[in-house]
């Protein structure tokens, strides 16, 4: 497994936001998706668990064609999320034909939400109805029509690092959040002032 594909960071506030950052690693924001990447955001996000995720991760192995064509949709819905994101950020209207990922992958797993008790916990899960492998796709594609219904109410933004540009949904009080993290680019941000001040 790559360096990248072990380490995802979960900070976008939202699943959706989450895949538009994939693969989400502090200093590499924006490379491609290597399938490895895909299946570590998968667990990660917890769409699927640490063992389905061991198998999926030996599919370019064993259904080279299945594993191409997920990977290929999942770069072109990551992709439309980033320009529909930047969209909000700008306060710019969507284009409609942004959408079109995003509907496709409803469009193939339509299903229904169920309950379902996992170590003793409920959790609503949705349950595709569709049996190929795009299933795993349905609740990130869920996740940014929600937040393209908001619109502007989902404060959807940038960090405020220029060299990092991960998208986040601020949910902080005062929604003047600047930074994808306070940990990594806020850091960084106070430290670089800090030297600064020092030279000055």
């Amino acid at each position: 497994m790559s360096p990248s594909a072990e380490i995802i960071v979960l900070l976008g506030g939202r699943l959706a936001i989450d895949f538009a950052n994939a693969p989400s690693y502090p200093g590499a924001p924006f490379n491609d998706l290597s399938w490895e990447e895909f299946v570590t955001f998968l667990n990660a996000a917890r769409i699927v668990s640490a063992e389905r995720g061991d198998q999926l991760l030996s599919l370019p192995e064993t259904d080279p064609r299945a594993a191409h064509a997920l990977l290929t949709r999942a770069i072109h819905l990551r992709d439309a999320l980033r320009e529909i994101f930047t969209a909000l950020v700008k306060h710019q209207p969507v284009a409609p034909d942004l959408t079109k990922p995003i509907n496709d992958v409803l469009r193939i797993t339509e299903g229904h939400d169920e309950l379902t008790q996992s170590d003793g916990r409920w959790r609503l899960q949705f349950v595709a109805r569709e049996t190929s492998l795009d299933w795993l796709l349905a609740a990130i594609a869920r996740s940014a029509a929600e937040i393209v219904l908001e619109g502007e109410a989902a404060k959807v933004r940038v960090c405020a690092n220029p060299i990092c540009g991960l998208f986040f949904c601020d949910k902080s009080r005062t929604h003047k959040r600047r930074w994808c993290s306070m940990a990594i680019c806020g850091n960084r941000n106070k430290v670089a002032s800090f030297a600064r001040r020092r030279v000055s």
